[in-house]
């Protein structure tokens, strides 16, 4: 194992992979990063899988069936996305039974054009954990204000939720106070508490792209002192917001029956900006009980040049406090910049779907 990676995780993170592919899986790429590279989760989205159908010889077999059967578009996207996840949980499964189902887990994403729809939503979630039948899946709905009645709908149905698209810490709350409705509503319908799991994705250096680009608008000295702090003053606080949360009674009577904490994810934690050092988004945020969820080339210059400088979140709950506010007082709103990365986040993976469904279609004409 990578001793960069396996300090890492001995410091309580938990190391994800934020790809999958038919590929990755026929290669055995995805069990030599868990046998190598200490990586213990996968997630996917919209993006992931359309940039994996891009490349259509690794899904020829299976499209061409599909064409010959006459599934419809949608139906063929469903039977080829969770295949894949189906494959991924499969290769995980060791990681899931030896953690007790803490780890081990695979992320299948709802199709985002029904982000602000409850109720299809709910369906969605009902119907993919259906077909993909795996105790180690997680169904990621995002944390719109539809998606949280959804969110607990499908926790209260024994169906482990990866909350997705956190980018405001009021909504985070929301995503924990959900997570806790759900559980106590699913155990009021008999389920075993402890066989339903739960994340939620904090999205962090999208913040920085969307802060850092109004602050070189103003283009003053302490404007650009403040580039590149946004993000992990978000997530830290973020942090502290989960502690305060699972802090309670409330919580203490759901772990007292079973239940596991809905860790915080670390999603988004590739570097976009080339003047930050490339693993910024991993080495700042180091504390125990965490997911950090990367892409591979992430997962790689870690590997390679990472450090570990201890837990770098708790104890840095002022410092990033100042950092909001600091930003605040330079005229830029919080409220604005979370709303705008909520939208935007929501927009562009209907983006990837179409354009998954696009590749989808293309593959099954071709194949009549």
């Amino acid at each position: 194992m990578n001793d960069r990676l396996a300090e890492l995780s001995g410091s309580g993170v938990a190391i994800w992979i934020d790809d999958v592919s038919r590929r990755r899986l026929s290669t055995g790429n995805l069990a030599e990063l868990i046998k190598d590279k200490n990586v213990v989760g996968v997630t996917s989205n919209p993006t992931i899988f359309a940039k994996a159908l891009s490349n259509a010889d690794d899904y020829a077999d299976q499209t061409r069936d599909l064409a010959v059967r006459g599934v419809d578009l949608e139906e063929a996207v469903r039977a080829i996305t969770t295949y894949d996840i189906r494959w991924a949980a499969d290769v995980l499964r060791p990681v899931y039974d030896r953690s007790n189902g803490v780890d081990g887990r695979v992320s299948l994403e709802i199709d985002p054009r029904l982000a602000r729809e409850t109720d299809k939503t709910i369906a969605e979630a009902r119907a993919l954990w259906r077909l993909v039948d795996r105790p180690n899946l997680f169904i990621k709905i995002p944390a719109t204000a539809e998606g949280l009645p959804a969110i607990t709908a499908a926790l209260a149905a024994g169906i482990s939720v990866n909350v997705t698209l956190i980018f405001a810490l009021d909504r985070y709350r929301a995503v924990m106070d959900a997570f806790m409705t759900g559980l106590e509503q699913a155990k009021a319908n008999g389920h075993d508490l402890s066989k339903i799991a739960s994340v939620a994705s904090f999205f962090v250096s999208r913040v920085d792209t969307e802060v850092d680009k109004r602050l070189d608008k103003i283009g003053t000295e302490q404007a650009k002192e403040l580039r590149g702090k946004a993000a992990i003053a978000n997530a830290r606080l973020a942090f502290e917001a989960y502690e305060q949360a699972f802090g309670t009674q409330r919580w203490k009577a759901l772990e007292a029956a079973g239940a596991l904490p809905q860790r915080p994810l670390w999603a988004s934690t590739s570097t976009k900006d080339p003047n930050l050092p490339d693993t910024i988004y991993v080495t700042e945020l180091v504390t125990q009980g965490v997911v950090n969820t990367m892409p591979e080339a992430t997962l790689v210059a870690f590997a390679d040049h990472g450090e570990v400088h201890g837990d770098t979140v708790r104890g840095t709950y002022d410092e990033a406090r100042k950092v909001i506010a600091d930003l605040e007082a330079l005229g830029i709103s919080y409220d604005d910049v979370v709303n705008v990365l909520e939208d935007e986040g929501v927009e562009k993976f209907a983006a990837s779907w179409k354009e998954l469904l696009e590749s989808v279609s293309k593959e099954l004409k071709g194949a009549k």
